[in-house]
């Protein structure tokens, strides 16, 4: 009985003595916890680094998952930094800027001077009068904004050729009738005998003769400028018109009825838009307006000048040694990007610019080739004010940028932006996240551009690491600050 007490007191003095070991260790453990782990991810380093074979051998198997992440397990405190909210927004450290690594295809490109010109026989469509007259309403004010149909002028005729030639087709319609009349009269007493047949044919023949000039004179009003819907007005009516109206035309389309002859009044263009069967929407800018009200006007005398900004050319120069690469890039269809400088050396890009055609000459003075890339425009501003509309285009002939042509295609590439490498010295670094730190990791570029580098895909980084795409050069710095060295004021920039 003794040995049994004995043997019990020893059984329960082993479990109180185990239970205030376990409560005292999770009482300490912010005192002995830390060196604990620094301890064991040293030792496993160790190990790595001194090539165990065991470890080696599982992490033959697959080498993806050796890199992930059991390496990244513990984090070195010299090349691992952790960061609070606030230092991600201020390095621009969002969702969308921290992104897993992908192979994708880069294109080497150059970069050429360019500047933003005007489509030529389709940005400019200048408006004139095909006949003689005198100005009695202007609709529009210069740099107002119109639709193609809208009412620009109304001009009083004074074309004295035009009077004469509508004239002389309401007489010819007139001579007309009375042939078919007399020609009617005639049949009914020929079939009586009354009067010879050779009466009634002279009258046919008369008729005929009236027929072959009235379709004479038809083809001389169009001539003038009449539509043929505007004869058969005449013809209809047989009334001269006294009055061109002028109506804005499209820079694409041509349509008779942008002139119309009339003898009603027509109310102003904000009051009243007329569309005339053309299917363009796009404002067109009154850019010049040359006349005034009361103003006379000899046919072919321009009255404005309509600009259609939808669409310019980039006008760019490639040097005479790009040539070859230029052409390249317009024979596989390569897109182009546009890069315009704005205020506090930032750059706006446009990508996925169409190139439309390279010259066929090299100028000789400048040795270099002009070419030409399609720039869709768009509205910036669209308001109305005292009944008119102005519009505001986002891009205007004259303004220069840079365009960036490929002449090179790498296909599966690691391609991150400029800003997520940093480099120091002879190395460069980018940064992968891993938990809530960011550990540096060394890579080498193959090749770097004003906006991308390309990294060389030696086991460095692999499709699938999450890194950070901006502020690899802040990084770096805290780092350097949080060992205690100098902080380099040009590391990291690429001049």
């Amino acid at each position: 009985m003794k040995i049994e007490f004995s043997t019990r007191v020893v059984k329960w003095a082993w479990i109180v003595g185990l239970i205030i070991v376990a409560v005292g260790g999770v009482a300490t453990s912010g005192r002995w916890l830390p060196a604990m782990r620094s301890w064991v991810n040293e030792t496993i380093v160790s190990f790595r680094g001194t090539g165990n074979v065991e470890e080696s051998d599982a992490h033959a198997e697959d080498a993806h998952a050796g890199h992930d992440h059991a390496a990244h397990a513990g984090h070195a405190e010299e090349t691992s930094l952790e960061l609070s909210a606030q230092a991600l927004r201020n390095i621009g450290l969002t969702e969308d800027m921290i992104r897993p690594v992908k192979l994708e295809t880069f294109r080497r490109s150059i970069t050429v001077p360019a500047v933003v010109v005007e489509r030529p026989g389709r940005t400019r469509v200048e408006v004139a009068t095909p006949m003689t007259g005198v100005v009695t309403h202007v609709h529009v004010v210069q740099g107002e904004a119109v639709d193609p149909g809208t009412l620009l002028f109304q001009i009083r005729l004074t074309h004295e050729d035009l009077v004469n030639a509508q004239t002389e087709f309401v007489k010819t319609l007139g001579e007309l009738e009375v042939e078919e009349r007399e020609i009617t009269r005639l049949k009914d007493v020929t079939r009586s005998g009354a009067v010879p047949g050779s009466k009634l044919l002279e009258r046919l023949y008369a008729r005929d003769k009236l027929v072959v000039l009235l379709r004479a004179q038809r083809e001389a009003l169009k001539l003038h400028g009449l539509s043929a819907e505007q004869v058969k007005q005449i013809e209809r009516e047989r009334r001269l018109l006294r009055e061109l109206q002028i109506f804005a035309p499209s820079a694409s389309q041509h349509k008779e009825s942008e002139l119309k002859l009339t003898g009603s009044p027509f109310r102003p263009s904000h009051y009243r838009r007329r569309t005339v069967g053309l299917n363009d929407s796009t404002p067109l800018i009154l850019q010049e307006l040359n006349v005034f009200h009361g103003q006379s006007v000899a046919a072919g005398d321009s009255l404005c000048v309509l600009t259609d900004y939808s669409e310019l050319y980039i006008e760019g120069l490639a040097f005479e040694q790009d040539i070859s690469a230029l052409r390249r890039a317009s024979q596989n269809e390569w897109t182009v990007d546009g890069m315009f400088q704005l205020p506090d050396s930032k750059v706006h890009v446009v990508r996925g610019l169409r190139i439309a055609y390279l010259s066929n000459n090299v100028d000789p003075e400048s040795r270099t080739l002009r070419f030409y890339v399609h720039l869709p425009n768009e509205i910036s501003k669209d308001r109305r004010e005292d009944g008119n509309r102005y519009v505001e285009w986002k891009y205007l002939p004259g303004q220069r940028l840079q365009l960036r042509v490929p002449v090179e295609e790498w296909k599966d590439q690691i391609v991150l932006p400029v800003d997520a490498v940093a480099q120091e010295g002879a190395e460069t670094y980018v940064f992968q996240q891993n938990g809530n730190h960011f550990d540096r990791v060394a890579v080498h570029v193959k090749y770097q551009d004003q906006f991308s580098a390309v990294i060389e895909n030696d086991g460095s980084l692999f499709p699938g690491d999450v890194v950070a795409l901006k502020g690899a050069h802040q990084m770096q710095m805290a780092l350097r600050n949080k060992a205690g060295g100098g902080v380099d004021p040009h590391a990291g920039h690429n001049h």
